[in-house]
């Protein structure tokens, strides 16, 4: 796949609410995730050492990130781990995702760090055409609810100043940290398990699984908060869920995607409705008529991304045609979004992580 390096883009403001010691909670909006324009960035530090620590208990590599907007060139210095779970396995990923810790220096304020803490770096696994595809699928739900996490697409150049060596330029994510996407929504995180599905906002869920519908994911629980964060209102205790990392979606298709058994479904591009049980099929509708109300904008996305490929592009939009003709066809949306109420289907199935990366023809372990 070709990548172009150019995206025009509109501007996303990020404002924080919470306390006024603290400069990250300030109501300025965060210049990181003001803009959708791809920035490279260079991490520089002892490359291998770093990969290597991949142990539950990793530990924090001292690093100087560096990057240059309008002939000026910056740099900070910084502290970075590996992260993550089935990605963070060598066998799985080369190079595992990073979590970069800023410290809150003040060398931050004149930069587009300004106000971040902790970031999660979401690397190229093996194509970094699936880090684009998953970087798509964040702006879509992104017009669906503001209760969504907000990303920046980068450009990662690897630096070993140890054995002066330096990695190609690839794609990957700068997440939102979790806290501040929180506050942004006056809400704190919640860390509980167990939550039952039915205490969540009933609005935003359906949101949510409706969303992970389209994409074709069902890599996600509220239960074991697996690719979920809750989000617990401060004035209303109103519960509700975010999702995240999709790269077992449908829509992204990475290679090395595959169902949860227990879903006995063929490919993670069959689509399987993971919502609870809701005989009144009218609950749906304000929430249909929400994504029928998208639709443009939501193909629009994909349609003039210069990020992705035709062949792409166009598997794309057919797989978003179905989803809409699902949801506007009155047979077919009963007989998906009523699923879990099958007794002798596997629509309740509760997964604490997904059994779906094949090497060597086995099951390998847990996202």
């Amino acid at each position: 796949m070709r990548f172009y390096f150019l995206l025009i883009s509109s501007l996303f403001l990020t404002w924080e609410v919470g306390a006024q010691n603290d400069a990250s909670n300030s109501h300025e909006p965060l210049p990181l995730f003001n803009s959708d324009e791809v920035v490279e960035i260079k991490l520089k530090g002892d490359i291998r050492k770093l990969i290597n620590d991949r142990k539950e208990n990793a530990k924090y590599h001292p690093f100087v990130i560096s990057y240059e907007i309008n002939n000026l060139q910056h740099s900070l210095n910084i502290r970075v781990k590996t992260r993550g779970h089935f990605r963070k396995l060598r066998v799985n990923c080369v190079t595992p995702p990073l979590l970069l810790n800023f410290d809150s220096s003040p060398e931050q304020n004149n930069t587009i760090f300004k106000g971040q803490n902790k970031l999660k770096l979401v690397t190229t696994c093996s194509d970094e055409s699936f880090v684009v595809q998953e970087y798509l699928v964040y702006k879509v739900y992104q017009l669906i609810t503001e209760k969504s996490f907000r990303v920046r697409l980068v450009k990662v150049i690897f630096e070993d100043t140890k054995r002066n060596k330096t990695r190609t330029a690839r794609f990957g994510i700068l997440l939102e940290d979790q806290n501040k996407m929180a506050r942004r929504n006056h809400s704190a995180i919640r860390k509980q398990l167990d939550i039952d599905p039915e205490t969540i906002d009933r609005e935003y869920f359906l949101k949510m699984s409706v969303f992970q519908f389209l994409i074709g994911n069902t890599d996600w629980s509220i239960q074991y908060l697996h690719n979920i964060k809750i989000l617990n209102n401060e004035k209303t205790s109103s519960l509700y869920a975010v999702p995240y990392d999709f790269d077992m979606s449908g829509i992204v298709n990475t290679s090395y995607a595959a169902p949860a058994e227990a879903l006995q479904l063929n490919s993670v591009r069959d689509r399987r409705y993971r919502g609870y049980c809701i005989d009144d099929m009218s609950e749906f509708e304000p929430t249909f008529q929400l994504f029928n109300e998208l639709k443009s904008e939501i193909y629009a996305i994909y349609q003039k991304s210069t990020l992705i490929d035709k062949n792409y592009r166009k598997n794309t939009i057919r797989y978003l045609d179905r989803f809409y003709e699902i949801i506007n066809d009155k047979k077919l949306s009963k007989r998906d979004f009523q699923y879990p109420c099958n007794p002798n289907g596997t629509g309740n199935v509760i997964l604490r992580g997904l059994k779906k990366y094949k090497e060597n023809g086995k099951k390998n372990s847990d996202k």
